[in-house]
């Protein structure tokens, strides 16, 4: 959740360049390079196919106008004698048939284009997402069965980018307007009334020139958000990874498929190669919105694998390749390098399973400074990027860095146990939660796109970067991992993997280092930040079994903005005030879009909040229903480009590139999110059998808090009867509840028990 926890007060300096006029020479060059970028996005997915068509299709139009062609009819009305006219150095039947494949050729292309703008311009509706759920118009019926017959059969994973809308740029009006009215239940009426004036301030003077900046980006470039999104919340900020920006997923909970660390691993890696293998060949299904076949941006994905961010003196960059061929592996203190492939051939499970058993009982020693080297990705960025062009520039570092950085993937061979044990399974599953969020601070590789780890007992899970991508996609590869895994790979009677292995296959590489002293000082000052950070996190990861969405929905109300409401009320019982929250919502209806925030705190969750305890069951059911209903409009909002905080951040970063000053935005970019929250639907229900297997499926992933004085709230949402929750705190807030008392956490128990009941919440 780093795009909460950056987007509070960041700063970054630009200086107006060229002569003094009323258009800034930063700024449209900013708006210039913008487009340029998504330019080279567009050439690049062109390679991708020529979808809805198909190169049959094009067989078959090349064919059909050959034949009109010799049966002396002539469908082109007259072209393609004009193409004759300019060939007439060739044979008659060498210019028949060039002129007709030319012809044929443009038809074709020309079909392309009309059926993706008639496509897109049918995506551009959305209409049907303020629908009532069940009940679907004519209007919106008509509209999906065009979609339906120009969206065409057998997509490929980037099939529809060419065909998805452009992020609009909201009206300043309606911004101003949206804003005002989610921060009014937060403040008293002298407060309301000056930030009122402000906005007013902002609407009518400086307001315009920035909105014409950002209307000029949005016709240019693909959207007028996501690339500065990653350029100033994620690449520019020098606090750390870890904790404050990257994430994690759990493993299965209540079962293990293998107790043996080497077997896991080398299933579980095995999987993540075939997910890498149909990423490659864009076999991963497009995917849709849920119960319709609207489809959602699919850029995101191709940083997936081969992706590093790699440090740098005030901004980081992130360093992607098409292919890379090994794995970097971390146990014990050591890295190693496994290569995935053997003549020509992908390495088997089992044969995975022997590369890291040998690196599980290879005796050797770290080298000086190898075994804490990790913790230069955990701290603050700067200090990092400083060692990195000092120590690691030549030499083995630089060739061992280089292996770690242009690896697939990361992965740690964790030497302590995790999941549900000892006597105290909750403890044990809170300190699992800090085990994939942080680690020992210097076993991960934080920069790495995500770090695969496998615990000592067969235990795995997953900790991802942000920057490159949102949680949804690692989501996606998670769920196909750990189905693959149990489902289809499975392991033999001792649990081991199944198959052959070629016993000629080379070892393990042991990376080499000499890292002088003073670079292992800068490690060390590194694992210090990293520690502190991290020992102040204070997690509780619990599942909530009493009910789950089917009840929700009986209630005629929608699970997300149910548990939404839950939260409001836990947080207002807790702290008895209300706060500014975040919830993250995905704008991948338009093409490459990531996220917006829906402001969760409204008007009327503060009436639902303070009339709980005192109505009666009907009207709290009737506070509840409104107030569901508005977070429901808030959501549709956000998913369709009209929600509030990406469009000011935009503002505001133009702004700073024409050096003005805005007390308006400077203030509601300062203010803290102290309740941020996220759910993580599982996206690939077909994978996972929850009637026979119920106990087989991920328990969801969390983040850090994002304001040292408030909450992060992760949720998953499993078959009808369970919710999982992952909530996180610092131990050094006097605002927050510790993991021993989780009054919060309760809290969120009780209010959901008692709005079903329609009894009084039970008190906390």
């Amino acid at each position: 959740m780093a795009e909460a926890h950056q987007a509070v007060a960041f700063q970054f300096t630009v200086s107006p360049e060229g002569i003094d006029l009323q258009l800034s020479h930063a700024a449209l060059k900013e708006v210039y390079l913008s487009g340029l970028r998504s330019w080279k996005k567009k050439f690049n997915h062109f390679v991708t196919g020529v979808y809805p068509a198909s190169p049959s299709s094009w067989l078959f139009m090349v064919t059909a106008i050959l034949v009109t062609q010799y049966s002396r009819l002539d469908p082109s009305m007259g072209m393609i004698g004009k193409i004759k006219e300019h060939l007439d150095y060739l044979s008659d039947q060498g210019l028949t048939v060039l002129s007709a494949l030319a012809f044929s050729t443009g038809l074709w292309l020309a079909l392309i284009v009309t059926m993706r703008s008639i496509l897109k311009m049918l995506l551009c509706y959305h209409g049907w997402i303020f629908e009532e759920h069940g009940k679907i118009s004519n209007t919106t019926k008509i509209w999906l069965a065009l979609v339906k017959i120009f969206a065409g059969r057998k997509p490929m994973l980037y099939s529809y980018q060419a065909s998805l809308p452009r992020l609009p740029v909201p009206a300043l009006k309606d911004t101003m307007q949206r804003f005002l009215e989610s921060v009014r239940p937060l403040k008293t009426d002298a407060e309301f009334q000056r930030m009122a004036g402000l906005a007013r301030d902002f609407e009518r003077t400086l307001g315009p020139r920035l909105q014409w900046y950002l209307k000029l980006k949005s016709w240019w470039a693909s959207n007028y958000v996501s690339d500065w999104w990653e350029e100033y919340v994620y690449l520019r900020s020098r606090g750390p990874l870890m904790v404050n920006s990257n994430y994690y997923g759990m493993d299965f909970i209540y079962v293990t498929p293998t107790p043996i660390q080497a077997a896991r691993a080398g299933n579980l890696v095995y999987a993540m190669l075939l997910y890498r293998r149909k990423l490659t060949r864009e076999e991963i299904k497009p995917n849709i919105t849920p119960n319709s076949f609207i489809p959602l941006c699919a850029a995101q994905w191709e940083r997936l694998f081969n992706t590093t961010r790699l440090p740098g003196v005030g901004k980081d960059t992130i360093q992607h390749l098409r292919d890379s061929k090994h794995i970097a592996v971390y146990h014990a203190g050591r890295f190693f390098r496994v290569w995935l492939y053997h003549n020509g051939r992908l390495m088997r499970p089992r044969e995975l399973q022997a590369q890291f058993q040998m690196i599980l009982d290879d005796p050797t020693p770290p080298l000086p400074g190898e075994e804490k080297l990790g913790a230069l990705t955990a701290a603050d960025r700067d200090p990092w990027a400083r060692a990195r062009q000092t120590y690691f520039r030549s030499g083995v570092n630089e060739q061992s860095l280089s292996i770690v950085e242009k690896a697939a993937f990361f992965v740690t061979l964790d030497t302590s146990e995790q999941g549900l044990q000892g006597p105290n399974p909750s403890q044990a599953l809170d300190a699992y939660s800090k085990s994939l969020l942080h680690g020992r601070c210097c076993d991960r590789w934080f920069d790495k796109s995500f770090t695969l780890i496998v615990y000592r007992n067969g235990k795995s899970g997953i900790n991802a970067e942000h920057s490159w991508a949102d949680a949804p996609i690692v989501a996606h590869l998670w769920e196909y991992t750990i189905a693959t895994d149990a489902f289809m790979l499975g392991y033999d009677a001792n649990g081991n993997c199944k198959g052959d292995m070629d016993s000629s296959i080379p070892p393990p590489q042991k990376l080499q280092w000499d890292i002088p002293p003073e670079c292992q000082q800068v490690i060390l000052q590194s694992l210090s930040v990293a520690l502190a950070l991290a020992n102040d996190i204070d997690f509780n990861a619990f599942p909530f079994k009493e009910f789950g969405k089917g009840l929700i929905k009986k209630c005629r109300t929608s699970p997300d903005s149910f548990i939404q409401l839950c939260l409001q009320l836990a947080h207002f019982r807790d702290k008895q005030k209300f706060c500014l929250t975040y919830e993250a919502s995905m704008t991948r209806l338009f093409r490459e879009g990531r996220t917006e925030t829906v402001r969760s705190c409204t008007i009327e969750s503060l009436q639902l909040c303070q009339g709980h305890d005192g109505s009666y069951p009907e009207r709290k059911l009737r506070l509840l229903r409104v107030a569901a209903e508005k977070h429901q409009n808030l959501y549709r909002h956000a998913m369709t480009g009209a929600g509030i905080d990406r469009h000011l951040f935009c503002l505001y970063v133009v702004s700073k590139y024409l050096g003005l000053d805005s007390p308006f935005l400077r203030e509601v970019l300062s203010e803290p999110w102290r309740l941020s929250t996220s759910q993580t639907p599982i996206q690939q229900m077909e994978l996972f059998d929850l009637q026979n297997h119920p106990d087989y499926v991920s328990f969801g992933g969390g983040f850090g808090p994002v304001d040292d004085d408030g909450y992060g709230v992760s949720y998953v949402i499993v078959g009808e009867d369970l919710i999982n929750f992952h909530v996180s705190c610092k131990f050094s807030s006097k605002e927050t509840v510790s993991v021993c008392q989780h009054t919060s956490h309760a809290g969120v128990i009780g209010c959901l028990n008692g709005y079903i009941s329609k009894k009084s919440c039970c008190a906390h």
